[in-house]
């Protein structure tokens, strides 16, 4: 039977943010502080993670001690505001974050609208990478407050996107309706010589009933007509590039990433598209920091059945399934359809929600770090308790 100072002794905390409330350190830190107050005798390592969505280059520059870069770029409404990459590997690894130049949360709820935002600053990142020299750019495509399937961002790189008579297309999604040509002439050099990646959370093709207009323009502010508009833009921007470039990126998984991005990566910077909380796992080397763990915590903002496609939770549990460890989920919510088959898709043993009174949204993401170390508290006890009467703890670690 397992005892106090047996199990477990060694726990791992690999979540990710809690979007719009608290970073992937953050929710760490306090996950351990609950934990750690009930088992003193525990060592926790802390792995703050992501899957392509925001805090991901934050994740890997943390995890890898690299540096930060500091620039001003063009935001998603065209006015600068201040972002930042991330550079590891000794300064050849640039980790670009397209929400820190293009990401919803940079535009005011009344003034959403991804028939304007454009994803030029993205681009404007990149070409700052380009100019450190690196030799590898990992692009997170999480967030973004765009649908104009990348067309800003190779505009920042030299591309040019042109109507019949040879006029410049305006920015956002919404002129592509209008495009006739794309020339590539003045495409940046640099990228030829330069490996890019782009770290998908989602991998949605470009059009159709699942394609970036549809799926997430809604969430982006665009009105039933807009999508209608945005849709069009993106099939038209798919026909030139596989016509002018011979790239089709139409039904390519991840594709439609940050409102069609990933389309564009591939198209004008000969991108991979990857799965971010892979990308992320290997990149923190989560499976060697695994080694000899009695329990692994992950998590995020919401559990839905969403989650077992390229979430961060369910990257981190299946892991752990596959190292023999348990794995648990502490999350905001648990969503409505989260049974025991969406918690075995994710290698989870099982989740708990933080939010354990009713209360207000507002008051949810105020009290966030508090009601999720006390959740972590919750979660010791009860591994505690099961480990005492020999129910938990059965399972022998890996390494």
């Amino acid at each position: 039977m397992a005892v106090e100072g047996d199990w477990p002794s060694r726990v791992v905390v690999a979540p990710d943010s809690f979007k719009g409330s608290a970073s992937s350190p953050q929710v760490a830190r306090a996950i351990t502080r609950g934990m750690a107050s009930v088992l003193p005798w525990a060592h926790f390592e802390q792995v703050p993670m992501a899957d392509g969505g925001e805090g991901t280059a934050e994740a890997v520059v943390e995890a890898a001690a690299g540096r930060w870069v500091e620039a001003v770029v063009t935001g998603p409404l065209g006015e600068p505001v201040k972002a930042r990459l991330g550079l590891v590997d000794g300064g050849q690894t640039a980790v670009v974050e397209m929400a820190q130049a293009s990401g919803l949360t940079l535009v005011p709820p009344h003034r959403r609208d991804p028939r304007v935002t454009t994803t030029y600053g993205t681009g404007q990142l990149i070409r700052v990478a380009l100019d450190r020299g690196v030799r590898r750019i990992v692009v997170a495509l999480g967030g973004s407050a765009t649908v104009d399937g990348g067309a800003g961002m190779a505009r920042a790189l030299g591309a040019r996107f042109l109507d019949e008579h040879g006029h410049e297309l305006g920015p956002g999604g919404g002129d592509l309706v209008r495009l006739a040509r794309v020339d590539v002439s003045g495409l940046d050099p640099r990228l030829a010589r330069c490996e890019v990646l782009a770290a998908c959370d989602v991998f949605n093709p470009l059009t159709g009933p699942e394609g970036a207009a549809a799926v997430y323009g809604p969430q982006k502010g665009a009105s039933p007509e807009a999508v209608q508009l945005l849709e069009q833009g993106l099939k038209r921007l798919a026909a030139v590039l596989k016509r002018d470039l011979g790239v089709s990126v139409e039904h390519l998984p991840g594709a439609g990433a940050a409102g069609g991005l990933g389309a564009g990566l591939v198209a004008f910077c000969g991108a991979r598209l990857e799965s971010g909380v892979e990308l992320v796992m290997r990149a923190v080397r989560l499976r060697e920091r695994l080694a000899g763990a009695h329990l692994v915590v992950t998590g995020e903002g919401q559990l839905d059945r969403q989650t077992p496609y390229g979430k961060t939770v369910a990257g981190v549990g299946r892991l752990a399934r596959e190292l023999n460890i348990p794995a648990v989920a502490l999350c905001g919510s648990l969503a409505a359809g989260v049974d025991s088959q969406v918690l075995s898709a994710c290698g989870l043993v099982g989740a708990v929600a933080c939010v354990s009174r009713p209360m207000t949204l507002e008051q949810a993401v105020a009290g966030t770090l508090e009601m999720l170390e006390e959740a972590a508290q919750r979660l010791a006890c009860l591994a505690l308790g099961l480990a005492r009467a020999g129910c938990w703890g059965v399972r022998q670690p890996a390494g």
